[in-house]
């Protein structure tokens, strides 16, 4: 199965958390898809893991695939399966774009990266599962200042995460530290996820 292409508020509504950040996203009561938020029989244990599995999957637009693949690159690093885990994923470079505001959600960031308007040390870099590293700075093509500098706008009040420093004048960014996992803008219990891939 390919990319999902449908409506991405049914996701959030599926999954009853944010997965983007606009106001459709992010409404105070997300009802359960349907007329009537239809809630059905009671969840099992697999539905439980699976849903947890997927919020993430979701938020970062990842397929099944490739999120199988982080994590069996989490299992074999040391350290917490689940820290690691987060820390790949936080650290991928649409998902950086996305957080430091210059693309409003993670399709945007995609796609800004996709095009290759991003120079990571300079260099351009169009892979979006590309894992920024400490110490890399991140810059952005002339052509598309105008751009970043209006969806900058649209999202006015967005904060940028303590483990990235963000020059908006110069739409410079660097990476100063790994991400914790308190840096996701909602909870997920990551013991689940490991567990429904056991």
């Amino acid at each position: 199965m390919g990319r999902y292409l449908g409506p991405k508020v049914k996701l959030s509504r599926r999954c009853q958390v944010p997965i983007a950040d606009n106001p459709k996203h992010t409404k105070e009561e997300l009802t359960l898809p349907g007329m009537h938020g239809f809630r059905g029989r009671r969840n099992t244990e697999y539905g439980v893991r699976l849903t947890e599995k997927q919020k993430l999957r979701y938020h970062y637009d990842m397929l099944e695939k490739q999120f199988r693949r982080f994590l069996d690159i989490a299992k074999k690093s040391k350290g917490n399966t689940a820290n690691t885990l987060m820390q790949l994923l936080e650290t991928r470079l649409d998902n950086v774009v996305r957080r430091l505001g210059v693309g409003r959600t993670i399709w945007a960031a995609k796609q800004i990266v996709a095009h290759g308007h991003v120079l990571v040390d300079g260099k351009k870099v169009d892979i979006n599962s590309y894992i920024v590293k400490p110490g890399q700075v991140i810059t952005f093509k002339e052509g598309i200042h105008k751009l970043l500098r209006d969806n900058m706008e649209q999202g006015a009040g967005h904060n940028v995460p303590g483990w990235l420093e963000f020059n908006p004048a110069q739409l410079t960014a660097k990476i100063n530290a790994l991400p914790v996992p308190e840096d996701v803008p909602f909870e997920v219990n990551m013991n689940l996820i490991i567990e429904f891939y056991r």
